[in-house]
């Protein structure tokens, strides 16, 4: 299963009601970058290089979801933060839903996303292998 089925899925599973697939499909492209890599244009790569920077504990999460171990869990609002409000604002208005249950889903289909993206932890096949990886390097010492 690709990852956008995968998250779709998830997110579907957790909002039900009046969402579908595509419009969570559309929406979460949209979300999480839509371009630069192999896996339906999902940019994990930089979402989780983001959250290494960042800091505020977001590094001990992300390693759990890159390791083979359990994934920890992240909050809705944590994911606002790392996302953007606004951004999760307009995910959750393509749906139709309200930000934090849009936020809450993103939530449990992130960690799940990026574990699926890095068997044995690594994304190095997520981003696009050894050139995307020196691409998401220099983006990220420039």
């Amino acid at each position: 299963m690709d990852l956008m089925k995968l998250g779709t899925q998830l997110i579907l599973s957790k909002l039900g009601g009046n969402t579908n697939e595509s419009g969570i499909a559309s929406a979460l492209s949209s979300l999480l970058g839509g371009g630069g890599n192999t896996d339906g244009g999902l940019d994990l790569g930089s979402l989780v290089s983001g959250m290494m920077k960042n800091g505020g504990g977001l590094e001990n999460i992300v390693s759990s979801w890159l390791g083979t171990g359990d994934n920890e869990a992240i909050s809705g609002s944590q994911i606002k933060d790392i996302l953007g409000g606004d951004k999760v604002a307009e995910f959750a208005n393509q749906l139709g839903v309200d930000e934090d249950s849009a936020a809450d889903s993103l939530a449990e289909a992130v960690p799940q996303m990026v574990d699926k993206a890095s068997p044995e932890g690594s994304l190095l096949d997520a981003v696009g292998g050894i050139d995307g990886a020196l691409n998401l390097a220099k983006k990220l010492f420039s």
